[in-house]
């Protein structure tokens, strides 16, 4: 029994130094791709931890299913037009009652006339076939025009201009599936890029193990430093400060970048060394020497044109 009451103390203790040894975290924002895994790299070659805390919202989840809305909306006109009491109804059961709808239903042509609205309805099928009929005629007398008046059709859609989405995308109607495409596009990372990398890791690091939200602000998300100072006030509430020096990088490969709109992302696999400690705010004694090599997924985000700042951190597993 004690030794089973130590090895619950001792778990509680692990997990007190471990939520202050921050900021080993999963959180953050990778723009579409938050909730989808970085791609394996030789790095960091088996899958990311998930991001477990996100302002991201997951839209797939609260979503709909199209079918189910639909299915709902149709369900209340089961009744239809023909059981609605009233005028309406008398109408609509009056127009299919007589004329060639009564003829089908073995009345006669005549046989559903017991009113104005079988009247009615009578004049409006003989106006829809003769309708019909016309256009047919149309379409029969220009199919029997000379083969000339066409001739100059293939010249003229080559003169058209070349982009298929020209015509159907105005006003938002077609072009969906080129505006999808567009707002998760794959993008090139530089080696200037990989240097800017390598130099945030040190002074993100750094700037956190100073407590300096100042330098901090300047190179990590609103919501990533919104993070590190909640870390930051509950490392002071303890007593602890989680100091962090001789940050290198030790090896560093790309997994995925691609750009969504105006900002571009990079999710870099790092795996580097650093002098990692956690002493007592007061009095500078150790409390723990943390792990001296780490390896972790860095998302990148800028503008187009931009610097680079902190998005997202994850464990590799």
């Amino acid at each position: 029994m004690l030794f089973a009451f130590l090895a619950i103390v001792a778990t509680f203790a692990l997990v007190a130094i471990q939520a202050d040894a921050a900021p080993r975290s999963n959180a953050g924002s990778r723009g579409s791709r938050t909730f989808s895994a970085p791609a394996p790299t030789a790095t960091a070659p088996k899958a990311a931890s998930p991001i477990n805390r996100t302002m991201t919202q997951p839209g797939a989840a609260t979503a709909a299913r199209p079918g189910a809305a639909a299915a709902g909306a149709a369900a209340p006109a089961a009744g239809g037009l023909f059981n609605r009491p009233g005028l309406l109804g008398g109408l609509a059961a009056g127009f299919l009652g007589a004329g060639l709808f009564g003829m089908l239903a073995g009345n006669g042509l005549a046989g559903g006339l017991g009113g104005i609205a079988s009247f009615l309805g009578l004049l409006l099928q003989i106006g829809i076939v003769a309708g019909v009929a016309l256009l047919a005629w149309r379409w029969w007398q220009s199919r029997s025009q000379p083969a000339t008046a066409t001739a100059g059709g293939p010249a003229l859609r080559q003169g058209l201009p070349s982009n298929s989405n020209s015509a159907m995308s105005f006003g938002g109607f077609g072009g969906g599936s080129a505006a999808q495409a567009a707002a998760d596009v794959p993008i090139e990372v530089k080696p200037e890029d990989f240097d800017a990398f390598e130099k945030l890791l040190g002074e993100v690091l750094t700037g956190y193990g100073a407590e300096d939200l100042n330098a901090l602000r300047t190179r990590v998300t609103p919501e990533m430093l919104s993070y590190y100072s909640e870390e930051l006030t509950h490392n002071t509430s303890n007593g602890d400060v989680n100091q962090i020096s001789d940050v290198k990088l030790l090896q560093g490969d790309l997994s995925e970048a691609w750009r969504e709109g105006n900002d571009e992302y990079a999710t870099v696999a790092m795996r580097y060394s650093l002098n990692d400690r956690l002493v007592e705010r007061t009095t500078g004694k150790l409390i723990e020497q943390l792990p001296s090599e780490v390896t972790e997924l860095w998302t990148f985000r800028r503008n187009v044109g931009g610097n680079w700042i902190l998005s997202a951190t994850q464990q590799a597993s």
